[in-house]
């Protein structure tokens, strides 16, 4: 699978998402035409990182955003390299587990919206439905055991 992942027109196709949602630079300050050169002189050695197991992700620069409720919002902006990563495995992992989803789910999921999900709620108030569940992930992945969870993403220990 990783191989899929690091397959140079996979990683093209990486990077033309990353550089087409225009995000800023993470903690190494790299804009996204000083990445592209640091991935053009370096990127076979982060390759060879990836598939040894030794990469080791830089830095996330955090943000503060509003929300809409008047409160702030921390993100993490992962340097551009890591995007580019993720987005890789992101496009080889997203086919494969989609299908596992349940239909009923709508964040964060292709071709779904905040929209979707309301009308599909209003479908099952008119069949004669009287509960909907709504579910908000916050800090969920900060009490996710991570040793368990890459146990069942690689079927080894995270730890050697």
């Amino acid at each position: 699978m990783l191989e899929r992942v690091l397959a140079e027109e996979n990683l093209r196709e990486a990077w033309r998402a990353v550089k087409a949602n225009g995000g800023g630079p993470g903690v190494d300050k790299m804009d996204i035409e000083r990445s592209a050169r640091h991935l053009r002189e370096h990127g076979e050695i982060i390759r060879q990182k990836l598939l040894a197991g030794t990469y080791v992700p830089g830095a996330v620069r955090a943000v503060k955003i509003p929300k809409a409720n008047g409160g702030e919002r921390q993100l993490g902006i992962p340097n551009i390299t890591d995007r580019v990563i993720q987005q890789a495995i992101h496009q080889v992992l997203s086919p494969v587990w989609e299908t596992e989803f349940s239909d009923h789910g709508y964040g964060f999921r292709p071709r779904r919206s905040a929209h979707d999900a309301v009308k599909a709620a209003s479908g099952y108030v008119k069949e004669g439905k009287t509960w909907v569940v709504d579910i908000d992930l916050k800090n969920f992945f900060d009490q996710v055991d991570h040793d368990k969870l890459m146990h069942l993403f690689t079927g080894t220990d995270a730890a050697p």
